[in-house]
């Protein structure tokens, strides 16, 4: 106990500000499979790619929580809607701490199904318990699970199968890097916009066996072949760029092609880095293109 409380101790005297990184993810497949009361249940795997938000904290004396974002023309967002500022307001209620002034400085797209805000709550949550002290894992995630679906998961990232709410994290023991070249149609897709359109539809249910199998044993065209979203008909839909962006990534032969979350962002898996690079050097179309691959976020 005395070693706990002189780390405490190290942390509410020395450690004045912090910088996390907060990883984008991507859905290898995403079923809905129900509801749970307001929310709807899913059955997802899910990767962190090397894309982030990079998120500095400095500690503040009193209780006050200022949140500056910057970029993405997010500048103006209001504190009400801003994710970042709900997790630190939580973790203060939470634990009885100070408050913290917070930039953002955004690299992963809004409105691009890579689970941005999602993120940066996370990441805001990481950071104020590395100011602070504050805070088991399991609390930590307590909280985020109450901002967001994919917020506990991106706690701790990786490869892993989401089910319930998102809440739910089974981490998967993955060898080896994917490669992705990813399409961002504008204007992005609204989660909730999309999710009231699949209640509306005659939407087939995908499941998420065949590709975990696929991607336990390194069977890259399998994996090619099962990736799968239950999302991406509505959100195809409500941004038809969404089905231009997927056959153009078509056109290039990947293992496989897919969008991610509730859209926008439509990818396409190759083999390696050296196939990645090579369509994104010849892709001609409007969209953004970015080239990702899996990682295991440094926590």
């Amino acid at each position: 106990f005395l070693f706990v409380f002189l780390i405490r101790l190290w942390y509410n005297t020395v450690m004045e500000s912090v910088r996390i990184k907060a990883y984008a993810k991507v859905n290898l497949t995403l079923a809905v499979t129900g509801s749970d009361g307001t929310y709807h249940t899913i059955d997802s795997i899910v990767a962190s790619v090397d894309l982030y938000d990079l998120i500095k904290l400095v500690k503040r004396k009193d209780g006050a929580v200022n949140v500056r974002m910057c970029g993405m023309g997010l500048e103006a967002l209001p504190p009400e809607k801003n994710n970042a500022y709900k997790a630190a307001q939580a973790y203060i209620k939470t634990f009885g701490t100070s408050g913290a002034d917070i930039s953002v400085y955004k690299n992963i797209p809004v409105g691009a199904g890579m689970g941005g805000s999602s993120a940066d709550a996370s990441g805001v949550l990481r950071g104020m318990s590395k100011l602070y002290g504050s805070g088991s894992e399991r609390q930590l995630k307590e909280i985020a699970d109450s901002l967001g679906s994919d917020t506990g998961y991106l706690m701790t990232g990786g490869f892993a199968r989401l089910t319930g709410r998102g809440e739910k994290v089974r981490s998967l023991d993955v060898n080896g890097k994917l490669n992705f070249l990813m399409l961002l149609p504008e204007g992005g897709v609204s989660t909730s916009k999309c999710y009231s359109l699949y209640d509306g539809m005659p939407v087939k249910n995908l499941g998420a066996d065949e590709a975990e199998k696929a991607l336990l044993s390194g069977n890259l065209q399998g994996l090619g072949n099962a990736l799968c979203n239950g999302l991406y008909a509505p959100a195809a839909k409500l941004n038809p760029d969404v089905e231009k962006a997927f056959e153009e990534l078509k056109a290039f032969s990947p293992l496989g092609v897919n969008m991610t979350g509730s859209g926008s962002g439509v990818y396409a898996l190759f083999e390696n880095a050296e196939f990645c690079a090579w369509a994104k050097s010849r892709y001609r179309g409007k969209f953004q293109c970015i080239q990702l691959k899996t990682c295991v976020p440094r926590i």
